[in-house]
Formats: structure tokens, sequence, C-alpha cells
């Protein structure tokens, strides 16, 4: 769409209660803390601000959504358009208890981490692994995130989400399209809450899971450093970290982005690594992966915006 109805539209036609900023500089909100600016970024203040906002906006401008940035690279373009990051008022946490068993009902912005502590404190088993998984459930939701043996995929019993024009969507388990590390709902639908499936289980065990899960992270994986998480998915049969090891990738460099040598399916911004700097590094970490093991290494890290800056710096008036 033309760039000036969409300056007009979120500048003066856009009636809202949530927060918008122009030119938002939005690195410091990803783990990997690089990358360029949201040409916009509304954060909305209610289920029905976001309504409002994706039935009043035009064709063609587009949005992404962004969570707490544990698993995405911004390019050092930035993202043009409008960047929603969902707060507070979709973080809420809740136990239901019902014919059919025990649930929790967590919004799209809760921590993956959140839920797992508050499921352990009542006694409730299933979802210890979400202790393992940075991020959101949004985020958890859209690439059926998983570990220790478990995905999300087997927890999740619906989902709610706000589809491009606005209508809000209910979506059963089976609906989600789970498959490994996404699903097939339409990548313009906002989730914005879940019901995930839990039974009674015994405290003392389900604590001792979480600490060895706690454990083994922090003795195996960068976790203290900025890094966006597992960097390339799992090929069938086969371990990524294990394939770029074996490719003699550990320890790799490009600018200030590394091949982590304490778990080479990561990479770290050292200390100044732009996005390119970690993209190119990974790009050739799947080339030399390829050319010694003949396998094509998909990336897990979702990266978003442009390489190069494709809009302006506008004052807001």
């Amino acid at each position: 769409m033309n760039s000036i109805t969409a300056h007009s539209f979120m500048d003066y036609g856009f009636q809202h209660k949530g927060r918008l900023t122009k030119n938002a500089k939005i690195a410091n909100n990803t783990w990997f803390q690089t990358g360029g600016c949201a040409e916009y970024l509304f954060k909305p203040k209610c289920t029905e601000d976001l309504e409002n906002f994706l039935t009043q906006k035009p064709n063609g401008l587009n949005h992404t959504v962004i969570g707490v940035g544990s698993n995405i690279l911004i390019r050092d373009g930035g993202i043009s358009g409008v960047t929603i990051r969902l707060l507070k008022d979709f973080s809420e946490i809740s136990i239901c208890k019902d014919d059919l068993g025990i649930s929790i009902n967590a919004g799209a912005a809760a921590l993956d981490s959140n839920v797992s502590k508050i499921a352990s404190s009542k006694g409730l088993e299933g979802l210890e692994f979400l202790s393992g998984v940075p991020g959101t459930i949004g985020g958890a939701l859209r690439m059926n995130a998983g570990a220790f043996g478990r995905e999300m995929s087997d927890v999740v019993i619906s989902a709610t989400a706000i589809s491009s024009d606005g209508t809000k969507k209910y979506l059963t388990n089976s609906e989600m399209g789970f498959s490994y590390r996404k699903c097939s709902i339409p990548e313009d639908w906002i989730f914005i809450e879940t019901s995930l499936r839990v039974i009674n289980g015994d405290p003392i065990l389900i604590k001792k899971r979480m600490t060895e899960i706690a454990n083994y992270r922090d003795q195996s994986q960068p976790i203290r450093t900025r890094t966006g998480g597992s960097t390339f998915k799992n090929p069938a049969g086969a371990k990524a970290w294990k394939l770029i090891e074996e490719a003699g990738c550990r320890g790799l460099q490009v600018g200030d982005a590394e091949i982590s040598k304490k778990h080479c399916n990561f990479i770290i911004n050292k200390k100044n690594a732009t996005a390119s700097d970690i993209e190119n590094l990974g790009e050739e970490v799947r080339s030399r992966v390829e050319k010694n093991s003949g396998i094509k290494l998909e990336w897990e890290i979702k990266r978003i915006g442009s390489r190069t800056r494709s809009f302006g710096e506008v004052n807001i008036k």
C-alpha cells in the first residue's frame, strides 16, 4: 500500500486505547539485543483494542507480532508496517476444573516459565517442559514449541486467535495443524489465549523434574548470554548441534556473532554483532553442514524485517 496512506491511518485515523510509537527502537526487547526499528509499534490495551485495529486497518498494511523476542532476529533494516506486542492484559493465567478434567488457561503474553511455575505450585503435572522453553505462550503456540520430550501439541486443548480481519477464532487441537516446530494457522492471525491440559500430580516429583530441566539448561546451554535459543531445527533422525560440530563450526565467528562453544546450535552476540552478522553466520553454518553431510539445516529462529531500511523517520504530529 502507499506509505502515505499507512501514515495517515496510523497517525490520524487509528482510534485506540493502547500505546502507539513510531520508529520504535525494539532491539533491546529481543534476546539478541540487535536489529532495526519498528516503523510503528502498537501495544493494545485489551482484546477489543486489538480487534478494532485489525478491523480498521487498510488492506496492505502489514502487521507483525512479537513477544519477548526470545527466538527472533530483527534484521537491521527494521520492520515496516505495524509491529504488535501483547503485554500485561494478555498474560493472565487461571486454572479451570470441569467434567472433562483440569486445564490451565493462559494468555498469549504469559511467559512459558510462569505457566509452568503456576502449574507446579498447584501440584498440576504436564507442563514441566515449559520451564525449559524461553518465550511466551503465543510464540509457543505458533511454533509448536517443545523440549525434553514434550511439545505444545501434547497439551493444547484449544486456542483463541484473532484473524487478520479482526474476527475471533476458536481452534481445537486438531484444527491447529501442529507438526514439528510449526502450526498451520495463518501467519497474520494473532493468538490471544489457550487452554492447556494438566492432571493432578506429585508436587515433589514435579518440582524435581523442573529442577532437573533447569540444571541441564544451565550446564549445557549458553542461557546467560545474548542468544536467540536453538538456531536450527533438528533434521529427521539427526541432531543439529552434532551436524554443526562435525562440520567444524563450533566457535565460528562473523563479526561479533559466534557459534557458542558451549552448545553449537546456539548463536551468541558477543558484544556488538549486527543482525546481518548473525544471519550471515547462520547461513555460513548451513552451507558448511550441507557440504559436509548433505543435510540442509532449517532455521528455527524466526528472522523478520528487511536487511535495508524501507521506511523513513517521520515525526508524529
